[in-house]
């Protein structure tokens, strides 16, 4: 297992840094958001399972000549009483430090999904008093605020799209449509899934400086993927001026009150009105935005984001090839099996 837990470590290494810097950086994700999105998911599960595994592997090599076998070994060592002189200090190092990171990577999944869900319960809470339903269809609510706001709040069944009285007085019948159909290509597709994973790996590895770019490149690609369902049915010309219009908005409260720092989003926003990282606060929706913190009423989108969006459709390209396609995908199913082969196939490289 010697040369697997090195392999492992370069292809942590590698996933760690330039991987995400140079793709982050590509113009291509644009034209297909939704390869570009499994290629991050690919990186972020492949990285994190490299990290570990390389531990792990590095940890298990004196007693095991895979990992299956190492983990029985130690399992007797733990669970028997029995010595561990085979392992030396750097070994014990390495189990611990896979141990931690392991853990700490699921409390904080699970410490993230916990603060979301109360941050929505709150604001269902609110909107029950504050909010009207709407007869724009089921599902669809309106504050009484004179800025044009609207987001939705995912729940499953209790899933709500939140619009304002100065948004539905701005838009034209074609861009409210528009922007009700991204908001619910948001909650469908569940994309709150993807902004809960990506915001959790930031705030466990808040140091690493790649957790930033994939949060922020994974926000655009949603707005971007939602874009695209909408323009199916309404016209180009339509989503941009229903976007510049939100965009437009006020930057106050519409539910008022503030969100402490290191919480979290729980939905997503139809236009950038909010940062999801790092600069001012910023508020939409009765949350506002510090630092690290993030929107609680679900800003997936920033001032960059909605400038990448309206470029992307004012100077349309088209997209990659079928080809090219598939290869990112096949990459990004590379990426998952390489470190799983590695860890679960005995002998693989000795």
């Amino acid at each position: 297992m010697f040369w697997t837990s090195y392999l492992l470590a370069v292809l942590a290494l590698i996933l760690a840094w330039p991987v995400p810097v140079l793709l982050s950086r590509a113009q291509w994700p644009a034209r297909s958001p939704f390869t570009a999105m499994v290629l991050w998911q690919a990186i972020a599960l492949a990285g994190g399972l490299s990290m570990i595994g390389a531990m792990l592997v590095y940890g298990l090599e004196p007693i095991g000549d895979n990992l299956i076998a190492g983990l029985k070994s130690l399992a007797g060592m733990v669970f028997n009483n029995e010595p561990t002189t085979e392992l030396g200090f750097w070994h014990l190092f390495a189990l611990s430090a896979a141990a931690l990171l392991t853990a700490h990577l699921v409390f904080t999944l699970l410490l993230t999904y916990y603060k979301i869900e109360r941050q929505r319960r709150r604001h269902r809470e609110l909107l029950a008093l504050l909010a009207s339903p709407s007869d724009d269809g089921p599902g669809t609510v309106v504050i009484n605020h004179d800025s044009p706001v609207a987001y939705c709040l995912p729940g499953g069944a209790r899933s709500v799209t939140v619009l304002s009285d100065g948004l539905m007085a701005a838009l034209e019948p074609a861009e409210l449509r528009a922007v009700l159909i991204h908001e619910n290509a948001h909650l469908s597709q569940r994309h709150d899934l993807l902004l809960w994973a990506f915001a959790a790996w930031r705030q466990a590895l808040p140091w690493f400086p790649t957790t930033r770019l994939a949060q922020t490149a994974v926000n655009s690609l949603i707005e971007m993927l939602a874009d695209d369902v909408a323009l199916r049915t309404e016209s180009k010309g339509t989503l941009i001026k229903a976007i510049a219009i939100v965009a437009s908005g006020s930057s106050q409260p519409a539910l008022g009150g503030q969100v402490p720092r290191g919480q979290v989003s729980h939905g997503q926003a139809f236009s950038g009105s909010q940062e999801l990282a790092g600069g001012q606060g910023l508020s939409v929706g009765g949350a506002v935005v510090e630092g690290n913190a993030v929107s609680a009423t679900g800003g997936a989108d920033s001032p960059r984001t909605t400038a990448s969006r309206v470029s992307r459709l004012l100077s349309p390209k088209p997209p990659l090839p079928k080809p090219v396609r598939v290869m990112v995908l096949l990459a990004s199913a590379l990426l998952l099996a390489v470190p799983t082969a590695l860890l679960i196939v005995p002998g693989l490289l000795g």
